[in-house]
């Protein structure tokens, strides 16, 4: 049975099928906020890629956040249905894990940083030889999240959205702060089906119901921060 892997997490849509620890096809296109209608053409066409029909997915691993709101319940709802339809093993993978895997880096440390919009970002810090997470998933300001990377006092390599988008602020602050770092590419910045297909595929045993996927959101969704806002003033 083949495995399919979905990311709508952030600013593109992913999709691959792989089997076993191969990639028997794969695609990635930038969204521009049209996740739903980009994502069901792009499981179809991944699947004649690779030379299967939907009923030869056996399992199924999402991309479940943190993220843009709109993309990632695209995203986790194609999943679920698939799943359930199929009964189909299901796994969630975090976007800042997914990340923190496609960092190429000798240093000790890596920071997953995805830009969360509103002056805010998500970030967790995961050791760089085996990417188990050393801190929770957080979300704060640029500021707040340098920080927590200085408190650690070792070497890192920053990689995600949050890492293009405040660039400067990182590069400034790290140079007083840590032995060394580096900053990942802007090409490397938005995590990929492909990562998510790896990771889930290692976590069969730990697939869950449908009903236990839940998102990763870190904060409450901006309608509603918009509408407390109005509604407090």
């Amino acid at each position: 049975m083949k495995l399919m892997a979905i990311d709508t997490a952030l600013d593109a849509v992913s999709v691959c099928v792989t089997d076993g620890d191969r990639v028997l096809a794969n695609a990635e296109a930038k969204s521009d906020r049209r996740h739903g209608e980009m994502l069901t053409p792009m499981i179809h066409s991944v699947l004649r890629e690779a030379g299967c029909t939907v009923q030869d997915i056996g399992s199924i691993g999402v991309d479940i956040g943190p993220g843009l709101f709109t993309g990632m319940r695209v995203g986790i709802a194609t999943a679920k249905a698939m799943a359930e339809v199929l009964e189909a093993n299901l796994v969630g993978v975090s976007s800042l894990e997914a990340l923190a895997h496609q960092a190429d880096t000798e240093f000790d440390v890596v920071a997953a940083v995805i830009d969360a919009r509103r002056g805010e970002v998500f970030w967790s810090l995961h050791r760089a030889d085996d990417r188990e997470q050393v801190s929770s998933p957080r979300a704060g300001s640029a500021e707040e999240c340098l920080a927590s990377i200085a408190d650690r006092g070792q070497s890192v390599c920053l990689i995600g959205t949050g890492v293009a988008r405040y660039r400067q602020v990182f590069d400034d602050g790290l140079r007083l702060a840590v032995p060394d770092f580096e900053l990942a590419p802007d090409g490397l910045s938005t995590p990929t089906a492909t990562t998510v297909a790896a990771i889930a595929s290692s976590r069969l045993v730990d697939a869950v119901s449908v009903d236990e996927l839940v998102p990763m959101y870190l904060r409450a969704p901006d309608a509603e921060i918009n509408w407390l806002t109005r509604s407090g003033a």
